[in-house]
């Protein structure tokens, strides 16, 4: 006889309180009871959790350090009829967080990939920001430092709309000193620290507002920062040309003036090369 197929578990992507226990769901807490393992960044912390809402279900250290050697016998697992449930120390996992290796691989193996959805502090902050929030882009953590932090700051103030990201205490007073750099210092900004907890706090202003009252004292707690689009300006092509003639003159390479002028003033990038490059000539 032939045996019958075993339908495959599925993998629950399940979202956890980020401060505020009350954010944890009855549909998640039941998941993780009814799956046959539950994957954790810290299984020490998520114990804690669990713990809490009566969730004896084993736990497994599943992270950025042994993700790649983990992901294939997850997926061996999934596809032998276990239900799995990944979760992250706080909010919703993939988001700045592991998952996406095993997730994607889940995927392409057939497996039916389950969002119970909860706490996310990036929309968490821009609800409670004042910010147009219809369309955002979020950066999570930026590179600490070199051309790769330097190329999504002059994106960031490139944009339209809200751009959203993560960054440590430590690292505010700098990234919000480079923002207005970019963005120029009248540009809208916020900063939401320790949202859902018990010293929750959404400070608004202009960049450089934010930039000068963090400057003196590190801010402690979870940090979301939020920049406003860039406001859209009637775009004078003499000004833009003598701009990027300056540029050039200065010794500011093609592709370093389009930059300037898309950040300064809105310039899409195209035109933004276009006029940089003209000055070649």
């Amino acid at each position: 006889m032939t045996p019958e197929a075993v339908e495959p578990g599925r993998l629950y992507v399940v979202s956890t309180p980020i401060g505020n226990m009350g954010d944890f769901s009855f549909r998640a807490v039941e998941t993780l009871r009814s799956v046959a393992a539950v994957l954790a960044e810290d299984t020490r912390h998520s114990r804690h959790l669990l713990d809490r809402y009566e969730v004896a279900t084993p736990m497994l250290a599943y992270h950025e350090h042994n993700e790649a050697k983990m992901t294939p016998q997850l997926v061996r697992r999934l596809a032998a009829g276990e239900s799995l449930a990944i979760v992250t120390d706080a909010g919703t996992p993939l988001v700045s967080d592991p998952g996406a290796r095993l997730v994607a691989a889940a995927i392409e193996a057939g497996i039916v990939v389950v969002p119970v959805p909860g706490a996310s502090a990036l929309l968490a902050a821009l609800v409670a920001s004042g910010l147009p929030g219809e369309r955002f882009t979020f950066y999570g953590f930026l590179a600490r430092r070199g051309r790769e932090r330097k190329e999504v700051v002059t994106e960031i103030a490139a944009l339209r709309h809200t751009a959203i990201l993560y960054e440590a205490p430590s690292r505010v007073a700098d990234t919000l000193a480079d923002l207005g750099a970019a963005c120029g210092p009248e540009r809208q900004g916020v900063v939401a620290r320790e949202i859902t907890k018990q010293f929750e706090e959404v400070r608004r202003g202009t960049i450089a507002e934010l930039a000068a009252y963090y400057s003196g004292a590190a801010p402690r707690g979870e940090i979301v920062i939020l920049v406003g689009g860039a406001p859209v300006v009637a775009l004078d092509e003499a000004m833009l040309r003598e701009r990027a003639r300056a540029l050039r003159e200065a010794g500011v390479s093609v592709k370093d003036a389009a930059a300037r002028l898309a950040a300064e003033h809105g310039v899409p990038r195209n035109q933004a090369y276009r006029l940089a490059q003209e000055e070649d000539g």
